[in-house]
């Protein structure tokens, strides 16, 4: 059965993109306007800005996208090299346990050693045993902790 390799997004992925968006919003309780999603399309599209979005397939899904990972490209004090934020990693819910996140992950691994970025480096929920699963898997946990500022 065919699977879709992790590759950048294409604007003929808006549909399933914005499907699984729509689902990961949704997941986390956010309510974004058609203005708001039709402009972090618009962002993931141009490749002169930071934010960028991979997709891939899965087992036995004829082509059809089930996961997706947004990332940002930003400069770092430390070191002239770029370090990447992974901000979203989704995969449909009957897509989980299959490798397609550890794929997406595995992807964006690779483009940081091809481009020389300095790292990537991601957050998540405490309480979330299946993404934190492969998390120890792939990366080191850090003991930072995050704060947060709402401005709006």
């Amino acid at each position: 059965m065919a699977t879709v390799d992790p590759r950048e997004a294409e604007m003929a992925d808006w549909p399933a993109w914005h499907r699984m968006w729509l689902a990961n919003c949704a997941h986390f309780g956010a309510s974004l306007s058609v203005v708001e999603n039709r402009e972090l399309w618009r962002r993931i599209m141009d490749p002169g800005h930071p934010v960028g979005a991979l997709v891939s397939g899965g087992p036995g899904t004829e082509r059809r996208l089930v996961g997706f990972a947004h990332y940002v490209l930003h400069p770092h004090t430390f070191s002239d090299r770029m370090v990447c934020y992974l901000e979203d990693l989704w995969v449909d819910a009957s897509a989980r346990g299959t490798g397609v996140g550890r794929r997406l992950i595995d992807a964006l691994i690779a483009r940081g050693r091809d481009r020389g970025w300095r790292r990537i480096y991601w957050h998540t929920e405490a309480d979330n045993a299946a993404a934190r699963a492969l998390y120890d898997r792939v990366a080191q946990l850090t003991d930072y902790v995050r704060y947060d500022i709402v401005l709006s």
